[in-house]
């Protein structure tokens, strides 16, 4: 995968309470992200892509928001950019496109969106497994048949790392080509 100048950028989608596996996992995956010097795409607003914004932000990395609202979010918002788009739900195609590729943790219905839209579009998807929530069934029940990309599960941060080098985002020392 070639990105020139542009630092890769990966989406984390979906759901997970605090306290749950999927929640540290997700923490765990933003602290990857920034430490590897990719881009985070993150729309905060799930406690797990939250978590996610908030360990790779104070892991030096570089996080973009992409909030429903047209309102700017307060100074504590978790993020080195924000787009507020004004777009309501409709801003998931956004989430969707944002990333060289897509990590889903557990999820919900806006969850299943985002991740149809980026199948849709032909971004690999990484599902965290194990954990509860949509992203568990979806290695066996992708969107649809036509296998657009590559759906790659992880259930540990060293097997999301392997996915990401597999992707072709990160070398084999663990850095985005980009760095």
């Amino acid at each position: 995968m070639t990105h020139g100048n542009r630092r890769p950028q990966v989406c984390v989608l979906g759901s997970a309470e605090p306290g749950s596996k999927a929640y540290e996992l997700a923490g765990e995956a933003g602290e990857l992200l920034a430490r590897s010097g990719l881009t985070v795409i993150s729309g905060c607003g799930s406690p797990a892509t939250r978590v996610a914004a908030e360990r790779a932000q104070a892991a030096g990395g570089v996080v973009v928001s992409i909030i429903p609202s047209a309102d700017m979010p307060g100074p504590e918002w978790p993020a080195t950019v924000v787009i507020p788009c004004g777009m309501g739900d409709a801003r998931n195609l956004l989430m969707a496109l944002a990333g060289d590729a897509c990590i889903v943790i557990g999820g919900r219905a806006g969850t299943i969106s985002e991740v149809c839209l980026a199948w849709l579009h032909h971004r690999p998807l990484l599902p965290l497994v194990g954990c509860g929530g949509w992203s568990d069934s979806l290695v066996q029940n992708p969107p649809d048949e036509r296998g657009n990309s590559p759906i790659l599960p992880w259930d540990s941060v060293q097997a999301l790392e392997t996915q990401l080098r597999a992707l072709g985002l990160l070398d084999s020392h663990g850095r985005s080509k980009f760095t």
